[in-house]
């Protein structure tokens, strides 16, 4: 047997090696570059009130990834009941906000411009309400009678045309509320109170207090909506794409609620917090009332009427209630400019 010098083996294993190694070099796959996590896009929105039904389709929308999706994350800002959601809007200290066709009219009317880009309910839900047993029975009734109101310049006009148009004289008496309306109510505090249907009247409905009730656009006044999504001129003009994520991922979350109420509702009472929301059964109880009023079936979500946006602000500038900055009354505006279908285009 012929032994090969120690020399030549280690060179042959060398060789061998080499081998072994460029071929392995050969046949590696390259490494996959590091994932890079798109940056999202910051957009913020005042609230009008503290989370509830009207607001489920953002917290759905935020959730379910939907504004993450469109490269934006919105930013809820906490609630203050100290500076409105059309100030913060105005003023560019927020992107977006809740508000309502009456606080758009009367922040344009004091020059401070805002713009409704969606309506979240198609039609007012909102409702004069008393006790069944306050003998009040139409909204005659309520002449001569106390009415608990927040504060706001078009209510008593809103009040006495609904009164007027039901053959009374339109004259009651209004304190301001301190304590919770339907409290008010059942203590006689007051004899009636503006109520929001999905909200106060679920709310006194579970807690066994009968109700009788006057719809507002039932009785005389022109439907409006109630809430809105708001933005102001300089956002409109300078952040156009962004709006339209914005719009685009809300539709979705609202679109949702409209199929899935009760998973809806838990995503609102998740995304609250801690505490705000004990029972839970009532706002599953909001949400299935709201959901299928959030649209018309024949209507995509979002999309605003002129009509909405004509006939009601003509009547609350009618009063002489709504003024600008000076204090002088307002009885005109562009009404075209209050409200914008672009984004859904």
């Amino acid at each position: 047997m012929i032994k090969l010098p120690i020399k030549y083996i280690f060179a042959t294993f060398i060789v061998l090696l080499g081998l072994v190694g460029l071929f392995l070099l050969q046949n590696r796959k390259p490494a996959k570059p590091p994932i890079e996590t798109p940056k999202l896009t910051a957009v913020t929105l005042a609230l009008d009130y503290t989370p509830n039904t009207n607001h489920t389709g953002i917290y759905v929308a935020q959730k379910k990834g939907y504004y993450k999706n469109e490269g934006i994350e919105v930013k809820i800002l906490p609630y203050s009941g100290n500076v409105s959601s059309e100030i913060l809007v105005s003023t560019n200290k927020a992107d977006v906000g809740v508000s309502y066709t009456e606080g758009v009219v009367t922040s344009v009317a004091s020059g401070n411009p805002v713009v409704s880009i969606a309506t979240i309910i198609r039609h007012n839900t909102s409702s004069l309400a008393a006790t069944e047993n306050s003998g009040i029975k139409t909204p005659k009734d309520l002449d001569g009678k106390i009415y608990g109101g927040f504060g706001a310049p078009f209510e008593n006009a809103v009040i006495s045309e609904m009164i007027k148009k039901n053959n009374g004289k339109g004259n009651f008496k209004t304190v301001m509320l301190d304590i919770d309306g339907i409290k008010a109510l059942e203590t006689k505090k007051i004899d009636f109170v503006w109520i929001f249907d999905a909200w106060t009247g679920v709310q006194a409905k579970r807690q066994g207090v009968k109700l009788v009730s006057f719809s507002l656009i039932k009785y005389g006044i022109p439907d409006y909506y109630t809430p809105v999504l708001i933005s102001g001129p300089t956002q409109i003009k300078g952040r156009p794409e962004i709006l339209r994520k914005f719009i685009k991922a809300t539709t979705k979350g609202y679109n949702f609620a409209i199929q899935n109420p009760e998973e809806s509702a838990q995503i609102l009472i998740d995304s609250a917090q801690k505490g705000m929301f004990d029972d839970k059964e009532f706002v599953v109880e909001s949400q299935k009332y709201l959901s299928p009023r959030y649209t018309d079936p024949d209507k995509p979500w979002g999309v605003q009427d002129e009509k909405a946006w004509t006939e009601f602000p003509k009547f609350i500038l009618s009063t002489g209630q709504i003024k600008d900055a000076s204090g002088s009354a307002v009885t005109t505006l562009d009404f075209t400019k209050l409200y914008t279908n672009q984004f859904f285009k």
